[in-house]
């Protein structure tokens, strides 16, 4: 076991991702002898670079895989990176995503044990045909954190210790006492962020929503407000930024960036997104709204966070007032 070779593919999103850090972790920590490499889209790749219990990242694309047009050039790739996987000549593969694709990138492998969920759990049922053992979490599984660390259970790890360890970058670090600077927000600041971002529609907390919290917060609590935003959403956050006093806009960030921004806040306010659970894993506070995904499942992990969860799916449902409330309790907690 000292000497294992395992493979992690989970390919996307980011929030998923950084869900599945603690698979990693625990590896490294029960057998600190293991290789460990990770299977990743390149926009995911940025968050693992780094990572203490990654040894090294694989970048496929799937999505370009997938976008038509060129079937040849896809199918080239996929030889290429079949052959680069299997030059890995790894012991064990953790299909995490239980999806078709991720199915196909574990059977590309050839590895002779792959571990993947048992039907029901599987997000896509296929994807069951690329592995050889099926693992059904426990009962007492609820969130997909502790789901996810359940496929440990074959390699002998059935009690690991949850950590996410999300790695520092110096560069980060020091654009964000930049851009904190230059906004004049003190370290002695109550700094909250808010992502008004979602990918999808109906996961999409309103802006008018937004703005009213933004405002009562500013005005109620003391706090210095950033608004996060990613493409085509740069509007929404100014309009954000606008109604709570010393508001602020935050600038395009990479990841790294947003990651080193989170460590700094207060609080951070979202929906179900990658953002709300990068600030959740570097230990931030969180105020996740949720409305069509399960706060219990989905929600930011660990202790010292809040979920809303709407009543009846939709996220406008979340009254203002409700979220004032809740935010001003983790602020006062923290």
């Amino acid at each position: 076991m000292a000497s294992m070779n395992v493979a992690i593919v989970k390919l996307s999103s980011i929030g998923d991702v950084v869900h599945a850090l603690p698979v990693a972790a625990a590896l490294k920590r029960d057998h600190p002898g293991a290789r460990v490499t990770w299977v990743a889209e390149a926009r995911e790749a940025t968050i693992l670079a780094g990572h203490p219990a990654v040894d090294e990242v694989v970048i496929v694309d799937t999505r370009g895989w997938r976008r038509g047009g060129a079937p040849i050039a896809a199918l080239r790739e996929i030889g290429a990176v079949a052959r680069q996987l299997r030059e890995r000549r790894f012991d064990v593969v953790l299909d995490l995503q239980g999806l078709v694709k991720s199915g196909l990138v574990t059977a590309l492998t050839r590895a002779p044990r792959r571990i993947g969920f048992a039907h029901g759990f599987r997000r896509e049922w296929p994807s069951g045909l690329f592995t050889n053992e099926r693992v059904r979490p426990p009962a007492s599984a609820r969130h997909v954190v502790e789901h996810y660390v359940a496929l440990l259970a074959p390699l002998g790890i059935t009690a690991p210790v949850i950590e996410f360890r999300m790695p520092s970058d110096p560069r980060a670090e020091e654009w964000v006492e930049a851009f904190l600077a230059g906004t004049g927000i003190k370290p002695r600041d109550r700094l909250v962020l808010m992502n008004p971002g979602a990918g999808r529609p109906d996961k999409q907390w309103p802006v008018s929503h937004y703005r009213e919290l933004a405002r009562r917060l500013a005005d109620e609590a003391s706090v210095r407000v950033v608004v996060m935003w990613g493409p085509g959403e740069e509007d929404d956050a100014r309009t954000i930024a606008a109604s709570a006093v010393g508001g602020v806009v935050a600038p395009t960030t990479t990841l790294r960036e947003l990651t080193a921004l989170a460590r700094r806040a207060r609080l951070m306010i979202a929906g179900d997104t990658g953002p709300l659970h990068i600030a959740a894993a570097v230990g931030t506070p969180c105020l996740g709204l949720y409305g069509p995904t399960s706060g219990k499942r989905n929600g930011p992990y660990g202790v010292g966070h809040r979920v809303l969860q709407s009543p009846d799916g939709r996220m406008a449902a979340i009254v203002p007032a409700m979220a004032a409330r809740a935010a001003a309790a983790l602020l006062e907690a923290a």
